[in-house]
């Protein structure tokens, strides 16, 4: 039997081995720090047995899924604890998910923060016993029996949901079981470090109708040292809170009136002008043209596109003049009716038409979260349109155009490229095509690239953007998409230079993704204090008592007429107390003018973090501002 490891090296045993023995033969220090392993691109236990030539790649903790792994047996180990404290709590779902895992619970009385602490050291005593953790299967009716005797009930309705050839699993750790699919790491002394971060409360399956749960989150590492340095990361985070500085900062605020939908301020506006302004100039410099489609259409337009059928429980609706309407929820089939506005020769293409739509989404109320999740939004979409040959160039294009929107702000990220998942509609021929152009780009840039195998769209393969912020957290934003779908959907034509109909090729693209969402990334990447071209407030003039007022306007109007966004407080108070509170207003530099500046056509430079002044003459701090 050959076994096919990650490097291309092989392994050659005479009988059927475990994961685990794989691991152990590769060599003893990776055996110790293996969570999981993958058997010919499935998830496997290190329990199972791999009989007949595979490839085989073992997990760590570095791995995505041997993350997920972990952290989803933490999951576990919580709901074992709330169990020996609390049997009354009923299991409701336990998922891994980004950074951590959570837990729902039914308890009378839902689960409080002070209660966390005694359920970590049920944990922990869980753990130190080292219990193995195993899997087995039952029938559909001996397993709904099992979880009735343990009085399981969202359990039950789980497998009565499954369908009818489903294998159904559980996994079970001393007295403990669960329903759950898997795959899990061996034994619960390998979860060494976790902390259970927070409560909120989640609807039964998301939804509104059903009950209110606990839901209690946790993170989990191998090393006490890594736990350590995530919990000083959500301290930084907290501080770095979008919706609070949001706030503080005068930019946006949310009203109950509206959930999801953000009430922008003038300083908001005034950022968000900002990069759109910049969004526009480099999208001209890249030769798109920009266009603007109706943020309601009508039904059959929705049907066409397939999202009446497949996303109409996010989508807002009405009625005009007896007629169903939808409001937009993606920019994409406006995109297909500007197309077709006009007969296209081959020579028009590659045509990038570039669209800042504003979207709606019906989102989950549970799911709302400031910026980063709402329901009204502008994407900065574009949609490329172009011939077979001209695919890996637009794609070089356009990783190259969102290289240098990142580096604007100062971002690294990294790459991953998902192809084509189960259920996909459309012809072999064309995802093989889709999935090579999108490498041959990657490679020809040169990048480094996580393949995420079966995880690309359903109409086509994708490459993602993830951003990383400055306290190392990282944020999905950019996406290249092919799809070839649409086109056919709505009988995009041009004409070839032979003269026949062509179908093009389509490219989907954002760079910002969300420009609400990207403000609210920005504001916690910078801890919202923005660099001087971003700043909303760029200066801020201070006199030191009302005799300086008239000198203080001469600055602003001075800044003014250079373009520099200036604003000055004339109030009646004690200097100390303006700079506390511009400081506070994260002001890229406040200038503080009373006699001796006036005198010398000068002023006294507090930038932003520094406690110290610097004196300047005002010609040269002009200077100065028109270079940043």
């Amino acid at each position: 039997m050959i076994i096919t490891l990650k490097d291309g090296n092989t392994l050659e045993f005479e009988q059927k081995v475990s994961v685990l023995d794989i691991a152990k033969t590769i060599s003893e220090g990776l055996a110790r720090q293996a969570l999981v392993g993958e058997v010919n691109g499935d998830i496997a236990d290190l329990r199972d047995e791999v009989s007949e030539d595979a490839h085989v790649n073992i997990l760590t903790f570095n791995d995505k899924a041997g993350k997920k792994a972990f952290w989803h047996s933490a999951s576990h180990l919580l709901a074992h604890a709330v169990k020996r404290l609390y049997p009354e709590t009923k299991l409701a779902i336990g998922p891994a998910i980004d950074n951590g895992y959570y837990y729902d619970l039914d308890r009378e009385t839902p689960f409080s923060v002070e209660e966390l602490a005694l359920i970590e050291g049920e944990m922990k005593k869980i753990a130190s016993e080292n219990l193995e953790i195993t899997r087995f299967e039952l029938p559909r009716e001996a397993a709904i029996e099992l979880m009735k005797e343990k009085s399981e009930d969202y359990k039950v309705e789980l497998i009565q949901d499954l369908p009818e050839d489903a294998k159904i699993s559980f996994y079970q750790q001393g007295d403990f079981v669960d329903l759950c699919a898997g795959p899990h790491i061996i034994r619960t002394k390998d979860i060494k470090a976790f902390k259970l971060t927070s409560v909120a409360g989640a609807y039964w399956r998301g939804s509104e109708d059903n009950k209110m749960l606990t839901r209690i989150y946790g993170t989990a590492f191998p090393k006490a040292k890594d736990l350590k340095e995530y919990l000083d990361m959500l301290e930084e985070a907290k501080k770095r809170d979008h919706r609070k500085l949001g706030k503080e900062l005068e930019l946006f605020t949310m009203y109950d009136e509206g959930p999801g939908f953000p009430v922008f301020l003038n300083k908001g506006i005034i950022l968000k002008d900002l990069l759109i302004k910049y969004w526009k100039e480099i999208h001209k410099k890249n030769g798109y043209e920009e266009v603007s489609t109706p943020i309601i259409l009508n039904k059959s337009l929705w049907e066409t596109s397939g999202h009446w059928d497949h996303y109409r429980d996010n989508m807002y609706t009405t009625q005009i003049d007896d007629e169903d309407f939808a409001v937009k929820p993606m920019n994409c089939p406006g995109g297909m009716l500007a197309f077709k506005t006009k007969q296209h020769s081959y020579r028009d293409l590659p045509l990038r038409m570039g669209e800042l739509g504003l979207v709606h989404r019906h989102e989950m109320s549970g799911a709302l979260h400031g910026l980063m999740r709402v329901r009204s939004f502008t994407q900065d979409d574009a949609h490329i349109f172009m011939t077979r040959s001209q695919v890996t160039e637009e794609i070089i294009n356009v990783i190259n155009l969102i290289d240098e929107v990142y580096a604007k702000f100062g971002f690294s990220y990294h790459v991953e490229l998902s192809t084509k998942p189960e259920g996909s509609i459309g012809v072999q021929e064309d995802w093989d095509m889709a999935e090579a152009s999108l490498k041959e780009a990657l490679d020809q840039k040169g990048m480094e690239y996580i393949l995420n195998e079966g995880d690309g769209a359903f109409y086509g393969p994708k490459i993602d953007f993830h951003l990383r912020d400055c306290i190392g957290r990282t944020w999905q934003c950019g996406t290249i998409q092919l799809d070839f779908q649409l086109p056919q959907r709505f009988e995009l034509e041009y004409i070839e230079h032979d003269n026949s109909k062509q179908r093009p090729i389509m490219l989907h693209r954002v760079v910002y993704g969300s420009i609400e969402r990207f403000i609210g990334i920005l504001i916690e990447h910078f801890a919202g204090a923005f660099p001087y071209w971003l700043a909303p407030v760029q200066v801020k003039v201070l006199p030191i008592s009302p005799e300086f007022d008239d000198y203080a306007q001469e600055v602003m109007d001075k800044l003014d007429e250079q373009g520099v966004r200036v604003e000055g407080d004339l109030r009646n108070e004690r200097i100390g107390y303006k700079i506390r509170e511009g400081g506070m207003e994260k002001i890229p530099f406040l200038l503080i003018v009373g006699e001796n500046e006036r005198n010398a056509r000068s002023v006294s430079i507090r930038p932003f973090g520094q406690q110290k002044n610097d004196e300047m003459f005002l010609v040269d701090f002009i200077e100065k501002v028109k270079e940043l």
